[in-house]
């Protein structure tokens, strides 16, 4: 690489990432950072102007990265960083077939996301949500036997849809919680790791069906798109809840406020959406639900340890170097 290489940052990222991008180096050139600051997402025609002649991209979940702002980087892009785990915003075909390398953030994350997937499941088995709503609300209340009863999860049965990182941290701590554990995967994981967990392999339609609590940590891809429709969500108990915490797409929202207002499922409670950051607004007034802004990964520890991540990743490509997390 001849001269200074640049690389723009697509929206803000913490401060400890952009000091080790901006004292990085590139063949003993400095790296000319070009970050957006905005508080609202980058327009795109902000982000394919600002994306011509750059050699890296750090980009945020909130920008599609395809065929359009490849062609306005030009031939010299050498790396898209994705400062997330999940990569539905990036066009990873394209990307590679442009000659550059496509990275992600993976097992920073992990612990975060499995404590947020964990409140989800007390919030709505305890309905903590719609207690907090009573004391804020100023009405009038009192203790009694029968007052706001949510129900248990010790001895219930959580159903992971998606045995990966964040779906095994979620059986750990579930567990110590008292529930017991089974999971649907694309193939069962290590006899040792199942073993650990307590978790037992069932296919989606047995784990829908027979778990009190089912929470969703499976990638978002076409074959996943609305997953859970209308039919795989008739197949769940009355009285069970449904967590998500992967991607909104995943659920057909629709038919969940169907599900709900039919009273198919006893509740949900979400940190992602498919319209994100619109909600559907059959959701947004249930008190059988409860509703996050996408708070998984929402710790400082946490996301700045992605940034630091997703910078490492770009400065090791453009470096001549293998990538720590690429994706394949």
């Amino acid at each position: 690489m001849t001269g200074a290489p640049r690389v723009l940052v697509t929206g803000p990222i913490p401060g400890p990432a952009l000091d080790v991008l901006r004292e990085g180096n590139v063949d003993g050139a400095p790296v000319i950072v070009d970050a957006w600051d905005g508080d609202e997402p980058m327009p795109r025609a902000e982000l394919l102007q600002r994306s011509r002649d750059c050699h890296g991209i750090v980009c945020l979940l909130t920008e599609q990265v395809d065929a359009e702002v490849l062609n306005a980087c030009g031939p010299q892009l050498r790396v898209v960083a994705n400062v997330a785990v999940g990569y539905n915003n990036l066009d990873v075909p394209a990307i590679h077939e442009h000659g550059a390398v496509a990275t992600n953030t993976p097992g920073v994350l992990t612990d975060a996301t499995a404590d947020i997937a964990l409140a989800l499941i007390l919030m709505t088995t305890r309905r903590l949500g719609e207690g907090e709503r009573v004391i804020r609300a100023g009405e009038p209340w009192k203790w009694a036997m029968s007052f706001h009863l949510g129900t248990g999860i010790a001895g219930k049965r959580l159903g992971i849809v998606g045995m990966g990182a964040i779906g095994r941290a979620l059986a750990r701590r579930a567990r110590a919680c008292g529930m017991t554990i089974a999971y649907s995967n694309r193939r069962p994981v290590d006899p040792d790791v199942a073993a650990a967990l307590g978790a037992s392999f069932a296919s989606l339609d047995e784990l829908v069906s027979t778990s009190d609590v089912v929470s969703i940590h499976c990638p978002y891809t076409p074959d996943t798109h609305h997953l859970f429709d209308a039919a795989l969500l008739a197949r769940m108990r009355p009285d069970a809840f449904l967590v998500n915490t992967a991607r909104g797409p995943i659920i057909d929202e629709a038919a969940l406020v169907d599900a709900l207002e039919r009273q198919i499922i006893a509740g949900a409670g979400l940190d992602v959406f498919e319209h994100e950051p619109s909600v559907h607004p059959g959701l947004v007034h249930r008190d059988d639900v409860v509703l996050l802004p996408h708070l998984g990964s929402a710790t400082v520890e946490t996301r700045t340890a992605m940034a630091v991540l997703a910078v490492r990743n770009c400065l090791a490509v453009l470096n001549d170097e293998p990538p720590l997390t690429p994706i394949r």
